[in-house]
């Protein structure tokens, strides 16, 4: 069992800047694979990052190069550092982990992990 706690979220202007954090505890060994997936009420989750434990990661494209995902292995958190926000970005953020390895840690896969937080709520206002 791994049990994850996410903080940070919340409301900011477009263009704006936000990080989102998540502690893993438990069982560490099923999140080998960490990441950030989103969802919009009425919509799909999409994913958004992934890192795996050896420091690989992928991002979907509506995210690349805005957003950085980190990990901090000593400490068991997983951080995504979200710059030049805009409204589209509006979602609820969920933090994932799996026991996956590293060509399975991708971000299309990062919605589908058993392991989840319980989400914060991003907000991005025009």
């Amino acid at each position: 069992q791994v049990q994850l706690v996410e903080s940070g979220g919340g409301s900011v202007q477009s263009g704006g800047s936000l990080t989102l954090s998540c502690a893993a505890s438990g069982d560490t060994r099923s999140s080998d694979c960490m990441g950030w997936f989103r969802q919009v009420p009425g919509k799909e989750r999409e994913g958004v990052a992934s890192i795996h434990k050896d420091g690989s990661t992928t991002y979907a494209d509506s995210v690349k190069g805005r957003f950085t995902i980190f990990r901090d292995s000593a400490k068991n958190t997983v951080s995504l550092q979200m710059n030049s926000l805009n409204p589209q970005d509006t979602a609820m953020y969920y933090c994932a982990a799996e026991d996956y390895s590293a060509s399975l840690c991708r971000y299309e896969y990062i919605r589908t992990f058993f392991y989840k937080s319980q989400g914060s709520q991003v907000t991005v206002s025009s």
